[in-house]
């Protein structure tokens, strides 16, 4: 039966006590052998001097009587004995002879009695055969007590044969007999005794003292200086130890225990921050724990639930000890694979996907991730699990799946090709089923190829750079994989496939159309030439007419026989050559005009192309009275066009120009305008720009809307096809550049024509 230990075991248990009786024990047999050996040295000193003392007596009286023994005065030598045993503490003193009779003794009634031989004086010497003739004076002393009890210090001195002796003539001692016989002088240690008693109680005494006094002082310096601060001490730890952390020990001290109370006042400040930081970081991982989006679990090795988070138990209402198996998955027995089995097993975390059934039946998909707990031996006592529901995200794959089947199905059933490009090499990723068709080549063949491949190699350079910075790419040439060219149009936009940043370029071929459009322009300008043929047919005439005129001249020449002078032969034929020159060049503009233009783009110079347009359309101004003024702009850059299709976009624009004026005079609105047609170039905003502007009648608000529609015209029947503006407009957007026209009705149009510099 234990209880709360009582003062007396408190006391027993200090340290203060452990320590004063350690002290005090050690103190006790310092001073206990400190008494001990003074005690022992006095005993000794004491006895020594008595020793000292007796044989100097004995001594004292052997030479006192050998005088009186040489001459035999036995009553000298009885009268010295007897004088001399009168003083104080001297009990007896004997003569013996050599046989152990007493001769002389203070007391006459020893005289003559013959003692034993072995007795305990004689006995020093006689112990042995032959007796000792010497013994140092320890062998000759012996303790004795009295009939009273007192002890007795008796010390007996050989007499040995003097030579005087021996040779005097009233002695009958031969000379080899060396001892006589012997002196017993006894004498009483009743006073040494009383002296040895006293200063052995004075010693205790002091000892005593020393030991109390050393003890209650040593027992003051621990009670006041140790026992008190560490009864502080303790108190002050059970405070910080029972959560009281601002607690402070009261110790104003400058020594060791001062520090310990100043580091434990420190600590308890140190151990309430770290406890205020791991209650929160506690308060934070049960909000964690808690408020996790996911499900956590801990089982012990039965797979029965210990704890579990809010998530779980909204939804699936376990009740504490429910086995896992059943409170989530609806079983009546373990899964056949376990990661929390497998982790109790080996100690490992596991993982694994699993399925099951929530309240309301429907299924559920779940991530399963399991950790061992362990206990402070590092032994596992229990699992944690956490479960994360991936059922939206499976739904989201199969949809996924779905839409990629469903979108891999429009990519490959697509009319126009489509190839994935990876962004930085341009080499084909992937591409649908519609590229065999259009350009000759199995899907299998394009992997890992280069897009590039598929231009001429003079351009490749040039469209890599193109394709990694526009979008759009109009008419360009590409080759299938017969040798034939094609056209098309090439749409780019960025994308990601698989992880890697990616080029999605769709193509369009419109060789067939660009064909078509080829027989429209090509169409169009033989209107053109058909309505430029009086002007042309007039044009011709002049050089004809000299040609005409100088061959007539030679002929009545040479039919009369007549001489020609040699600078009027010169004159004429040099005019004759420029004729047919002028008729040439108008000719071969004619044919180059007319004849049916490609689709690949150069650098063109747009002033050259207006000034040759303007050639081949100069003389139906001019009959017609319509002013050419032109403020061309020196030294623009090229753009890329066709300089053919240049000239027919211009060409076209005179022509509706010269319609606009004519018609304006002819119904009689010109107010004393002039008929004017301004021709201008210039460069701005990193653009060639090139203004046809006229005095004609302008265009109505409500048509200009539909001026670039084909088949669109404002002229009389019979005088337009409507398709001059829209052959125009196409031609400009081949090109990159755009057309727009502005306008004010009775005044006359401006048709503003923009390129972009060719870099």
């Amino acid at each position: 039966m234990s209880g709360k230990p009582s003062r007396s075991q408190n006391i027993l248990h200090s340290l203060s006590f452990r320590l004063i009786f350690c002290v005090g024990l050690i103190l006790l047999l310092v001073i206990s052998a400190w008494a001990y050996y003074n005690i022992k040295q006095y005993k000794k000193r004491e006895v020594e001097n008595i020793v000292a003392g007796a044989d100097r007596l004995g001594n004292t009286i052997r030479l006192g009587t050998h005088y009186a023994m040489k001459i035999n005065s036995r009553d000298d030598i009885n009268q010295i004995i007897k004088n001399i045993g009168r003083q104080k503490d001297i009990e007896n003193i004997r003569i013996y002879n050599k046989e152990g009779q007493i001769k002389f003794s203070n007391r006459a009634n020893e005289v003559d009695q013959v003692t034993n031989i072995k007795a305990e004086a004689c006995d020093i010497c006689h112990r042995t055969e032959p007796p000792l003739e010497s013994v140092g004076l320890a062998g000759r002393t012996r303790i004795l007590e009295s009939p009273g009890g007192d002890r007795l210090l008796g010390i007996i001195s050989p007499i040995y044969n003097d030579p005087g002796c021996s040779t005097d003539s009233c002695h009958v001692h031969p000379e080899g007999k060396k001892v006589l016989g012997g002196l017993d002088v006894v004498v009483s240690l009743k006073d040494t005794d009383k002296a040895i008693v006293s200063y052995e109680r004075g010693i205790i005494a002091f000892a005593l003292i020393i030991f109390l006094g050393t003890s209650a002082i040593l027992g003051f310096f621990l009670v006041r200086f140790v026992n008190r601060p560490i009864k502080k001490l303790i108190e002050g730890t059970r405070h910080i130890g029972s959560g009281e952390y601002d607690y402070s020990v009261d110790i104003a001290r400058d020594d060791e225990i001062g520090h310990l109370a100043l580091a434990i006042n420190q600590m308890g400040k140190e151990i309430g921050k770290k406890q205020e930081e791991l209650n929160e970081q506690k308060k934070e991982y049960q909000r964690i724990f808690e408020l996790a989006p996911c499900y956590i679990t801990v089982q012990d090795r039965d797979l029965r639930l210990i704890r579990y988070n809010r998530e779980f138990a909204e939804q699936f209402d376990p009740r504490p000890g429910d086995y896992c198996y059943e409170a989530y998955k609806s079983r009546s027995e373990r899964c056949e694979v376990c990661p929390v089995l497998q982790t109790f097993e080996d100690g490992e975390s596991h993982h694994s996907e699993e399925e099951g059934f929530n309240k309301d039946g429907t299924r559920s998909f779940w991530l399963v991730r399991t950790s061992p707990i362990r206990d402070s031996r590092g032994e596992i006592t229990a699992a944690r699990e956490m479960c994360l529901d991936v059922t939206q995200m499976k739904r989201l794959e199969w949809e996924v799946e779905k839409s990629e089947k469903k979108y891999r199905t429009i990519f490959n059933t697509m009319p126009n090709p489509i190839f994935v490009l990876d962004a930085k090499t341009l080499e084909i990723l992937d591409c649908n089923d519609s590229v065999t068709v259009v350009y000759g080549f199995g899907k299998d063949s394009l992997f890992m190829t280069s897009f590039l491949d598929l231009f001429e190699e003079e351009e490749r350079e040039q469209y890599a750079s193109e394709i990694k910075g526009f979008d759009t790419l109009n008419q360009v040439r590409q080759i299938r994989k017969d040798g034939n060219v094609i056209y098309v149009n090439i749409r780019i936009s960025a994308s990601d496939y698989l992880g890697r940043e990616v080029l999605l370029v769709t193509t369009s071929d419109i060789t067939t159309r660009l064909m078509a459009e080829q027989q429209l322009i090509q169409a169009s300008k033989m209107a053109t030439l058909g309505e430029m043929a009086t002007g042309i047919a007039h044009e011709l005439n002049q050089p004809l007419s000299v040609i005409k005129t100088a061959s007539s001249y030679l002929r009545k020449k040479a039919e009369n026989h007549q001489p020609i002078k040699d600078e009027i032969l010169k004159t004429m034929a040099q005019e004759i050559d420029s004729h047919v020159d002028r008729a040439s060049k108008i000719i071969n503009h004619m044919r180059e005009f007319g004849r049916k233009s490609g689709v690949k783009k150069e650098q063109v110079r747009v002033n050259e192309a207006i000034n040759r347009s303007l050639d081949i359309f100069i003389q139906q101004l001019k009959l017609r009275e319509i002013e050419v003024v032109k403020d061309l702009a020196e030294d623009l850059p090229p753009v890329l066009a066709d300089s053919n299709r240049l000239e027919q976009v211009f060409v076209n624009l005179l022509i509706n120009a010269r319609d606009a004026i004519e018609e304006k005079w002819k119904n009689g609105d010109y107010k004393g305008e002039k008929k004017r047609i301004s021709l201008r170039s210039s460069l701005r905003d990193g653009s060639v720009i090139i203004e046809i502007k006229d005095t004609g009648v302008g265009i109505p608000r409500s048509r200009l809307e539909k001026v670039f529609e084909p088949f669109f015209t404002t002229k009389e029947v019979g005088r337009g096809t409507g398709l001059g503006l829209s052959i125009s407009y196409g031609i400009v957007q081949d090109y990159g550049g755009t057309i727009e026209v502005e306008t004010q009705e009775g005044e006359g149009s401006n048709f503003i024509i923009r390129f972009p510099v060719s870099q």
